[in-house]
């Protein structure tokens, strides 16, 4: 079945598919479609859709949320990321499952309201203190804004920690004709939980990588959650063989499982000397340049990142073997391209690195693409 659909309406479902039953967020151009949708869409199922007083308080409502035991989601835009920034590190400290959807506008500040850029690349890597890890999923058409959803979900369950889902004015808004019957629908992942009986310690793992048992707030279990550096049991220290130990499990619960997040498209019909590699929005021009470039008996590959945060490194480093120049669009100055460019370092032969940019509120072409292809 063929439906006009946004990628509003494609995320909303794939959250209501994984299984989520809380939402808060506050209205944001050019996020406000996704609250709407949630809050429209989770009572028909016994949800609880909230529009926050602000942005602080609707992430906060999220972590209280999922803390009891819900599936959480919220969704904002650059400016709203910014408010989210602390709470995001009490996410990531009390490893609370969580999604959050960021609709990239122009920036800085208010910026364009209702205009396209991908510029929270990095800030949704580093935007929070730290400099701990993180998840963050790039779509690039509605069908991937339903799967990558879901998969946002099942990694924040599984590890236990906020997830980002990266997207844009354009992705969020365009109307795209769409084969709803081909959506992927992954099979759905819960956070493990602590049995009713015994002995419950709340943040005990037995190796650092490992995600420790959930118990509600509420539940059968006497559950401590601190936004401070904490012990096993949920109480402060200072301690520092304490200290070392959370940090580094926080750190290894997801560089250690880098392997699953490497999400990529990779499109070689033969090795070629010229490798492009974007995500989201971009990427369909992207996709389209390289085509037009093919028939005209250009050797082009391919790559699109789905999987932003961690790198998708080993697939990058992958790809770019063997190729002489990588040409990275994206919207921004080259937020990305700084990725790209270490994994290059490191190549033999090392290739050259060329962006291909745009910040004035319009998309990137197929024809601007295809220039450095060419």
């Amino acid at each position: 079945m063929r439906e006009f659909m946004d990628g509003a309406e494609a995320i909303t479902r794939g959250a209501l598919a994984a299984g989520c039953n809380f939402f808060a967020g506050y209205p944001i151009t050019p996020a406000t479609p996704i609250l709407l949708r949630m809050l429209r869409e989770l009572p028909k199922i016994g949800g609880v859709g909230i529009q926050g007083e602000d942005e602080i308080a609707s992430i906060g409502m999220c972590i209280g949320a999922a803390m009891t035991g819900a599936k959480a989601m919220t969704a904002t835009s650059g400016p709203g990321l910014s408010l989210y920034s602390e709470n995001i590190g009490l996410g990531i400290m009390g490893e609370v499952p969580l999604v959050i959807v960021d609709v990239m506008r122009l920036g800085p500040a208010t910026g364009g309201a209702t205009t396209v850029a991908q510029g929270d690349v990095q800030f949704l890597r580093w935007g929070t203190s730290g400099g701990f890890p993180v998840i963050a999923l790039c779509p690039t058409n509605a069908a991937e804004c339903y799967a990558l959803t879901q998969r946002a979900f099942n990694f924040a369950e599984r590890f236990r920690t906020p997830v980002f889902i990266a997207t844009d004015k354009e992705m969020i808004s365009a109307q795209q004709s769409v084969e709803t019957s081909t959506f992927e629908n992954i099979p759905i992942a819960d956070r493990a939980r602590a049995p009713a009986e015994g002995e419950f310690v709340p943040y005990r793992v037995k190796r650092l990588a490992d995600t420790p048992l959930f118990s509600p707030i509420g539940g059968a279990h006497l559950v401590r959650f601190t936004t401070s550096m904490h012990g096993e049991r949920g109480i402060l220290t200072k301690k520092p063989s304490n200290v070392n130990k959370t940090s580094r499990h926080l750190y290894e619960k997801i560089e250690a499982h880098r392997a699953e997040f490497e999400l990529v498209a990779f499109d070689a019909p033969e090795r070629a000397p010229t490798v492009v590699v974007s995500y989201g929005i971009t990427a369909r021009s992207m996709i389209e340049a390289a085509r037009d470039a093919r028939a005209a008996g250009k050797k082009v590959s391919t790559l699109t990142v789905h999987s932003l945060w961690p790198v998708p490194a080993r697939a990058l480093r992958d790809a770019l073997r063997g190729a002489t120049r990588v040409v990275v669009p994206e919207l921004n100055f080259g937020q990305y391209r700084l990725e790209i460019e270490r994994i290059a370092l490191a190549l033999d032969p090392r290739p050259q690195v060329i962006g291909v940019n745009r910040v004035d509120g319009e998309l990137i072409t197929p024809g601007e693409i295809e220039e450095q292809i060419l």
